[in-house]
């Protein structure tokens, strides 16, 4: 089975692990992205909201690495959804003409106004493919109803503690793929040293970290863990030399606890609709 890339609903190949920027200074983000790329990750995933896709796409251009040769994602924030030059403003502020995956961020403001233009921009080739991130239950299912194109991404929390069984059931029944954000739960302790993932980790000779990104890439996720520390950006891509047992997999799956780390209410998506990131001067 090859994990290294995922072949997405509309035949677009993306790969299976890349460098998330999410909480990243612009500082931090350029160097992450530029250390990554010269290691060898392919996907890079910024966006609006992370105020760093002026930075990332100096990262990029710093790697060295020929821009067609990097999946680039990023996410429209939902106060920019109904301005009409939201996405050529991202595709300036990244130094690029297009990208490789174009998100909304959240389902808040008008999102099915921020949808049409994801359509659009797939459309006049301004991104390669599009998706939704935190879209699930009655948003995934009014969406659902109104899109003209299917996505080819969902990006939601995920993780061994909650591997999105539900939401899974519907991706897999319309083909759509899910990039996990969160893959080891918020940096949580107790996550890493579950006994179950600390005996594999022990046996194969991996980190836990390394088990569950594994266990990620295994399940059919493409997964985007960040950091800032170069040790660990190397470690994270150390995935995908090794692979679990079925038996390993079973063992994680105990773990399903059906808990999240981050519940998004109702008041917060009216917030995100008001709120405009303040972005990098060119």
């Amino acid at each position: 089975m090859d994990t290294t890339t995922l072949t997405l609903n509309n035949g677009v190949e993306c790969p299976a692990v890349g460098i998330g920027t999410f909480m990243l200074s612009p500082a931090d983000a350029e160097n992450s992205v530029r250390e990554a790329l010269k290691m060898g990750y392919r996907l890079v995933d910024t966006a609006a909201a992370y105020q760093n896709e002026r930075a990332c796409g100096r990262g990029l251009r710093a790697s060295g690495v020929p821009r067609r040769d990097v999946f680039l994602s990023t996410k429209l924030w939902p106060s920019d959804y109904a301005n009409p030059c939201a996405v050529d403003e991202t595709l300036e502020r990244l130094g690029t003409d297009y990208v490789d995956l174009l998100f909304l961020h959240q389902p808040a403001g008008d999102w099915l106004a921020g949808y049409r233009q994801l359509e659009k921009a797939l459309r006049d080739g301004k991104a390669r493919s599009i998706g939704i991130s935190n879209f699930e239950g009655r948003y995934m299912e009014e969406l659902e109803r109104q899109w003209e194109v299917v996505p080819q991404f969902v990006q939601v929390e995920a993780h061994p503690y909650f591997p999105q069984h539900e939401l899974r059931r519907t991706l897999d029944r319309l083909g759509i793929r899910l990039m996990s954000w969160y893959p080891l739960g918020h940096g949580d302790r107790a996550l890493l040293a579950e006994p179950v993932v600390a005996d594999i980790a022990r046996r194969l000779g991996r980190t836990p970290a390394q088990v569950i990104l594994r266990w990620h890439v295994q399940t059919g996720f493409a997964v985007i863990p960040g950091s800032r520390n170069v040790d660990h950006i190397r470690d994270n891509l150390a995935v995908l030399d090794f692979s679990l047992t079925d038996a390993d997999m079973a063992a994680i799956a105990t773990l399903d606890k059906g808990v999240r780390y981050y519940n998004r209410t109702d008041a917060q998506l009216v917030q995100f609709a008001a709120w405009q990131p303040t972005y990098e001067k060119a």
